[in-house]
C-alpha cells in the first residue's frame, strides 16, 4: 500500500476513533496546579471536642475525645479526669478510620459483623472499626472526624459523637455552606 494510501486509512481511523471517544480529557496543562478543599478551623474542633465530652459526662462517662482534619491528622484531644491512658490513642484511630474510610466506625463494624464487609479489613493499620469514630460534613464534603472512646461500648461513644456534632451543626453549616 502506498505511503499516502496508508497515511489517509490511518487519519480516518483515527478520526473514527476520536468520534467514538468523545471529548479528550483536559490535558495536564489544562488542569489546575492546586485544589481547594475545606476544614475546620482549630477553634471549630475544640468547640467540637468540648460539646461530645460534655455530651459523654452528661450520660455519666469519662471519655477522651479526638478530633482530627479531613486527612486523619490530630486537631484537638481532650481526657477527662478519669478516662483511661489507653482512650486517646483509641479515640485518635476511630476519627482516623471514620475519615479514611469516609464511613462512620459503627456503620463498618455492623457491616463486618452481618457479613456484608470482609472481616479482613480490620487487619489495617491504624484502622479501629468498634463505634465512636463519626465524620464530620459540611456542604457535602468531609471536613474531618472525631473520635470518642471510654464509654461502656462502641454504640454509647458513637452516640456522644454524634450529639457533639449536633451541638456544632450551625457553625459548622454556616462556615461552610456560605
Amino acid at each position: 500500500m502506498p505511503l499516502r494510501k496508508r497515511a489517509a486509512t490511518m487519519a480516518a481511523a483515527l478520526a473514527a476513533l476520536l468520534a467514538v471517544a468523545g471529548p479528550a480529557a483536559p490535558s495536564q496543562a489544562e488542569e489546575k496546579a492546586l485544589v481547594a478543599f475545606k476544614v475546620m478551623t482549630p477553634k471549630t474542633a475544640l468547640i467540637l471536642a468540648r460539646a461530645t465530652i460534655e455530651a459523654c459526662r452528661k450520660a455519666g462517662y469519662q471519655v477522651a475525645v479526638v478530633v482530627t482534619d479531613r486527612f486523619g491528622g490530630v486537631q484537638v484531644a481532650l481526657r477527662d479526669r478519669l478516662a483511661g491512658a489507653h482512650t486517646v490513642e483509641t479515640a485518635r484511630r476511630k476519627a482516623w478510620s471514620a475519615v479514611s474510610f469516609r464511613t462512620d466506625t459503627w456503620e463498618v463494624y455492623r457491616l463486618i459483623e452481618d457479613g456484608s464487609l470482609n472481616p479482613g479489613i480490620r487487619q489495617i493499620d491504624q484502622a479501629l472499626f468498634v463505634g465512636g469514630g463519626v465524620r464530620v460534613t459540611a456542604a457535602g464534603s468531609i471536613v474531618g472526624g472525631v473520635g470518642v472512646s471510654g464509654a461502656p461500648g462502641g454504640k454509647l461513644d458513637h452516640d456522644c459523637a454524634v450529639e457533639g456534632i449536633e451541638a456544632i451543626h450551625d457553625i459548622v453549616r454556616l462556615k461552610f455552606c456560605e
